[in-house]
């Protein structure tokens, strides 16, 4: 590895870390903005977004992806669905919090990959590997033995779950960067958003304008809030391996588990220790595998790439050997395998 090069790892991994502990941290930042309610949090936060969003854009000049966007209403489709699903996440999380289940919030986070993986078998018919079956049925005992120990269904860890592994699927679908997705979907959001605001306002309940200068700037702030760990988040992604990224996405659930602990003190009877161990054995497992089967991906490529310079050389040899016994000699002579000599 050069000097530039380990330089961009570690400034990607930097991010990295930058991103998922400012996700994890957030649960510090909801309950200052009471007494605002949930939805006008979650308005404020689809407005202010855009804002931020867009400012990021100019700086970056990064607009030639609207035009196609435009011109495509399969992906503008999409892109609503994307926001309505996310609007869905954010009220829920934000509820959570600021309601004391900050603990039940954390779960639905680290269940996310499994459900993940659970809509790939079921929407687009993936084939699991044995250990990614594991890793399912793991964690579907620890839902079950968490539905015991809060006495229901852990519902909001199921709703997080779902409804971001339903947004990161129609975002594979969109293929748009973070910002720029972002930048659309908050557009989709502003207007309800906004008009919900203006509603708010004219009812005599609007917290923004009725509590100070120091709340209505931590209302702006939740657009800060919601841009920059995801601006670092994408110069992590151009900057660090996917295996290095899968293994940092569990840093955000870390740390709101421990808030939910630690900090706010909320219960934790043994039922819920022993629900929360098998998530983390089924992660274990999950991880396990994925970074087997990369280190082998990485090895074959490796052995393939390998095979095709010996062939590469294999037929420079045979061509020079054929220059000496004449053309009708080198005529005759077999082609190299076209497959073994593809790069």
């Amino acid at each position: 590895m050069t000097g530039k090069s380990a330089a961009e790892g570690r400034t990607g991994l930097l991010n990295g870390i930058a991103a998922y502990g400012m996700w994890g941290l957030v649960p510090l930042f909801w309950p200052l903005l009471q007494p605002a309610g949930a939805v006008e949090i979650l308005a404020h936060r689809m407005v202010w977004s855009l804002f931020f969003v867009v400012a990021a854009l100019l700086v970056v000049r990064r607009w030639a992806w609207l035009g196609e966007l435009v011109r495509q209403p399969r992906k503008l489709a999409l892109i609503t669905v994307a926001a309505s699903v996310i609007t869905v996440n954010w009220g829920l999380y934000i509820w959570s919090v600021n309601s004391g289940h900050v603990v039940e919030a954390s779960l639905g986070y680290f269940i996310n990959p499994l459900v993940t993986i659970a809509l790939g078998v079921l929407l687009l018919k993936e084939r699991l590997r044995p250990a990614q079956w594991a890793a399912v049925g793991v964690a579907a005992a620890a839902v079950l033995v968490l539905t015991v120990g809060y006495g229901r269904p852990p519902w909001i860890s199921l709703c997080l779950a779902c409804s971001f592994a339903v947004y990161g699927l129609v975002k594979k679908k969109v293929n748009l960067g973070g910002v720029e997705s972002l930048a659309a979907e908050t557009a989709i959001q502003f207007l309800p958003a906004l008009g919900f605001l203006v509603w708010l306002g004219s009812r005599g309940e609007s917290t923004f304008t009725g509590e100070g200068t120091g709340h209505a700037l931590l209302l702006a702030a939740t657009g800060l809030v919601t841009a920059i760990p995801l601006i670092c988040f994408g110069a992590a992604a151009i900057r660090v391996p996917l295996s290095t990224l899968g293994l940092l996405q569990y840093l955000a659930p870390v740390f709101q588990f421990l808030l939910g602990v630690l900090y706010f003190k909320e219960a934790m009877p043994p039922e819920r220790w022993a629900g929360f161990a098998l998530v983390w054995v089924a992660l274990t497992l999950l991880t396990w595998d994925a970074l087997r089967t990369a280190r082998r991906a990485a090895l074959a490529l490796a052995a393939g790439r390998s095979g095709a310079r010996q062939a590469a050389a294999s037929a420079t040899t045979a061509d020079a050997a054929g220059g000496d016994r004449g053309p009708e000699a080198v005529a005759a002579a077999p082609e190299p395998d076209a497959p073994a000599a593809r790069p």
